[in-house]
Parts: structure tokens; C-alpha cells; sequence
């Protein structure tokens, strides 16, 4: 059997700048990935050149078939579902108008099982998106994209603005919707110790290149990546 999505000697460029030199990795149906590395590493653009939102080559393939020049749209309505940093959501839309955006590629959105999930959508339905809170914000963008019925879920920085404690919730979630939908997620992080405790693989990237890649507990067991990551 594929991978659900694999990656194979990506290269992408904004311009005259190329931000990935042959990157290539892998998530399995069912799987966490966590995508770890500094700033300006190529992290955000591996997203994108799954998305179809940056120019790339090599190839890049969702359950065996490639997405060669898929636009947004295509790869959106072939399973992935990507939720950008700074979440993405229409701030002057209300919460329940921003989650129908999320259902227009599927034919008959699930509105009950993604509140049951995010039941508090439901008292919030009529509240604009752009006076939500950060965390409920991100949970917005989350639900939005769950009911897409994705195969894959892609997350960019989840966590960036929100306290501790809400970015706890935030993977509490993810996970949850792992384990019980059986949704694969690729999660860029950099709150490198939440992402692998929530992971089961992951990669560190640096200046566009794959640089270590193992199990979440080989990752936090590496040296390097104890070092630069985890901080002990």
C-alpha cells in the first residue's frame, strides 16, 4: 500500500529563491507527522507545495496518485485540508457562515459530528469570527477544515499566539480526531516538545533540506534535536 501522501525530491522557489532542495517524506493513513525546524527552514513551504500554492518540482503524491499540477481547489477536493498560519478564517463573516466555507466541497457537510467535537460553535454560530478569542479562532479554523471530510489535515503553527494552556487544548483535539476519525495530520510546530508528544514521526528541517527524521521518541532522545528544540 502508498503512503497517504508522500513527498519525493521536492524543489520550490519564490522566484529566484528556492526555499526546498529535494525534500521528500512521508504520512501514513492514520499517522502524525510532525514537521520541526527554525525559522525560515522550509516548513510552511512544504506545506504549500502540497496545497499547490508555490511553484515546485519533483513529485508529490496523495494515496499513490500525483498531484502533479493540481490547483487548490483540486487538492482540496482530493482529501487535504490545510490550515495556514494565522488560521486563515474571514474575520468580518460570522463563526457558522466561516464553517460553511469548510463544507462547499462535500455534498452533505456533517454539521453534527464537528459540533461534537466543537459543541460551543453552536452558541457562537451568529458571533463575527474576528471577535473570537485566538484559541477559538484556531478551533474555527480547525472545525472548518474537519468538515471538508479531509483524508489529510495539514497544520501550520498551530500554536503561535496562544498560551500553553489552550495550545494544549488545540492538540488535545488534533489528536482526538486522530484517534477516533482516523485523520492523518502533518503539523508544522514550532513547540517542538507538544508536537512530538501528540506525533509519531517526524523530520527536522533545515535551510530546505531534510537534516534528521525518526519516531517522535527518536526524535527527542537526539541530541541535536534536544539541544536546539527541546531546551535540555
Amino acid at each position: 500500500m502508498p503512503a497517504l501522501l508522500e513527498l519525493s525530491d521536492v524543489t520550490a522557489r519564490y522566484g529566484q529563491v528556492v526555499a526546498l532542495h529535494g525534500v521528500s517524506l512521508t504520512v501514513e493513513d492514520g499517522e502524525i507527522v510532525a514537521l520541526l525546524g527554525a525559522n525560515g527552514a522550509g516548513k510552511t513551504t512544504t506545506l504549500r507545495s502540497v496545497s499547490g500554492t508555490v511553484r515546485r518540482s519533483g513529485d508529490v503524491l496523495l494515496g499513490g496518485k500525483r498531484l502533479a499540477r493540481a490547483t487548490p481547489e483540486v487538492v482540496a477536493r482530493h482529501g487535504v485540508a490545510h490550515v495556514p498560519e494565522g488560521r486563515g478564517i474571514f474575520a468580518e463573516l460570522t463563526v457558522w457562515e466561516n464553517l460553511r466555507m469548510g463544507g462547499y466541497i462535500v455534498r452533505r457537510p456533517d454539521f453534527a459530528t464537528v459540533l461534537g467535537y466543537f459543541p460551543w460553535l453552536q452558541e457562537r454560530r451568529n458571533q463575527q469570527a474576528g471577535t473570537l478569542s485566538g484559541g477559538e479562532q484556531q478551533m474555527l479554523a480547525l472545525a472548518r477544515a474537519f468538515l471538508s471530510r479531509p483524508r489529510l489535515l495539514m497544520l501550520d503553527e498551530p500554536s503561535l499566539g496562544l498560551a500553553p494552556l489552550i495550545t494544549r487544548e488545540v492538540f488535545r483535539v488534533v489528536t482526538e480526531l486522530n484517534q477516533k476519525e482516523g485523520l492523518a495530520v502533518l503539523v508544522v510546530e514550532q513547540n517542538a516538545a507538544v508536537a512530538l508528544a501528540a506525533a509519531q514521526r517526524g523530520y527536522v528541517l533545515e535551510t530546505g533540506r531534510i537534516a534528521v527524521a525518526g519516531s517522535a521518541a527518536e526524535l527527542k532522545s537526539n541530541d541535536a534535536v534536544r539541544t536546539a528544540y527541546l531546551g535540555y
